[in-house]
């Protein structure tokens, strides 16, 4: 990259590292993969439909002694000081942190993720509130930071023979932005991932338990491939490098051909994104060539507002239809399915819109997607579809049944624009309950 555009960069990656560190922790030291529960590298994409119960007993063979009835009672104790922590772990993501609730960690307690380490809540603290934009500093290099909570899940309590009390680590999975305000171009980093808490009893307070480490691990490098979903730790200048892509100026782009449908972006992996899209209705119709169908819809449109992108549908047959659909409404929050547009409604399927359908999409659906920069021909659309099915199964990602039958894929410019061009496949996942994926 240009002289001009280096220095600055890994200046901000040198300011940026350490507060990277606020989603991270870790107990000491780095381990070859992670620990999630009570089992070393447990499948974090695919799941048991039982959830486990909080609190387990081992066998007791001299059960009903005083010792074991005050050891039970400890570890329901305990149990409930996990559930509240959990809490505390969803208010403190939901409030980036502000405050961040520091009776709950240990003094000594240690982060570490991909690129930083570091020791100590007042560090932690401190550069959270830098990467949040609540210092001086952090005014300066950051901008339109937040975090995004998906799930806390884990810290099962166990009573052992011994009558000791274990914890399993507690697992937070998340999603967060931020823009580097400090470059001239401002781009936006993402990064998605979880969250490993080491928790412990902590007799000496009345929280009961606290937390004495914690570790990140991003989708984009600490995934080990072939391995079920599971993660690992990397060289930092993986981590690094994986940043500095993002913080890259972008070169001219081909003009959008509508709003973008909203989405919430799940993952960030090597390859692909996952995305949740909310319930949405489109106007849809058979097509042989895409500029017509572009034509069509745009005729159909005329005085609404349809998002992007066009969704292309094509089955693998020879002999089957191509259809193509434009987004017209998608359901806000609190909404279970996205109203119809009333003159949408009374235009499609008559006179000269007769091949015009209304299409109701069902949500929340779970999307895996794979950008591709070239014209949406045939082969380059099929071969994005292969790679991303290999991708989905080098990370433990389950496509939906049926899927296979048909290519989908997205195109988000205007058609005969000028530009790097944007265009997706999309291949829907099962549901988390059959093992799909790990997003709830």
């Amino acid at each position: 990259m240009p002289a001009l555009v280096t220095g600055p960069i890994y200046l901000l990656v040198l300011l940026v590292a350490t507060p990277f560190a606020f989603l991270t922790g870790k107990a000491s030291a780095f381990v070859t993969t992670c620990s999630i529960g009570s089992t070393s590298c447990v499948n974090t994409s695919r799941r048991s439909s039982a959830a486990p119960a909080l609190f387990s007993r081992s066998s007791d063979s001299a059960g009903g002694s005083s010792t074991a009835t005050s050891a039970a009672a400890a570890a329901e104790l305990t149990a409930a000081s996990v559930i509240k922590l959990k809490k505390v772990l969803e208010r403190e993501y939901i409030t980036f942190f502000d405050p961040m609730e520091d009776s709950w960690y240990s003094p000594s307690v240690s982060f570490v993720d991909p690129m930083t380490e570091l020791s100590g809540v007042d560090s932690y603290r401190n550069n959270v509130d830098m990467l949040a934009g609540r210092t001086l500093m952090g005014k300066i290099l950051f901008d339109d930071a937040g975090i995004n909570l998906h799930s806390v899940t884990g810290g099962e309590v166990s009573e052992t023979a011994e009558g000791k009390v274990e914890i399993a680590d507690i697992t937070t999975r998340w999603t967060l932005k931020v823009t580097a305000s400090v470059l001239p171009w401002k781009p936006t980093a993402r990064f998605t991932g979880i969250s490993v808490y080491k928790v412990v009893q902590d007799a000496s307070s009345t929280n009961g338990v606290q937390i004495v480490g914690q570790t990140d691990y991003w989708d984009s490098v600490n995934l080990q491939p072939n391995s079920g979903g599971q993660f690992h730790t990397v060289e930092k200048s993986l981590a690094i490098e994986d940043f500095l892509s993002q913080l890259k100026p972008g070169g001219p782009k081909a003009q959008a051909a509508a709003p973008e449908l909203p989405y919430e972006l799940l993952r960030r992996g090597d390859g692909y994104e996952v995305r949740r899209y909310p319930p949405y209705v489109g106007v849809q119709l058979p097509y042989k060539r895409r500029d017509e169908g572009f034509g069509s819809l745009g005729a159909f449109t005329r005085g609404m507002d349809p998002l992007g992108p066009a969704i292309m549908f094509v089955e693998n047959s020879d002999v089957s239809d191509k259809y193509m659909m434009w987004p017209l409404s998608y359901a806000m929050p609190g909404q279970a399915e996205a109203v119809t547009p009333q003159d949408a409604a009374a235009k499609a399927g008559d006179g000269q819109w007769r091949t015009m359908k209304i299409v109701s999409v069902p949500g929340p659906a779970v999307v895996a997607v794979r950008p591709f920069t070239d014209a949406s021909m045939e082969p380059v659309v099929r071969n994005a579809d292969r790679e991303l099915r290999g991708l989905l199964d080098r990370d433990g990602l389950v496509p939906k049944a049926g899927s296979e039958a048909a290519v989908r894929f997205a195109q988000y410019d205007a058609i005969f624009s000028m530009g790097q061009r944007r265009g997706e496949v999309w291949i829907e996942l099962e549901e988390e309950s059959e093992g799909g994926h790990p997003w709830r």
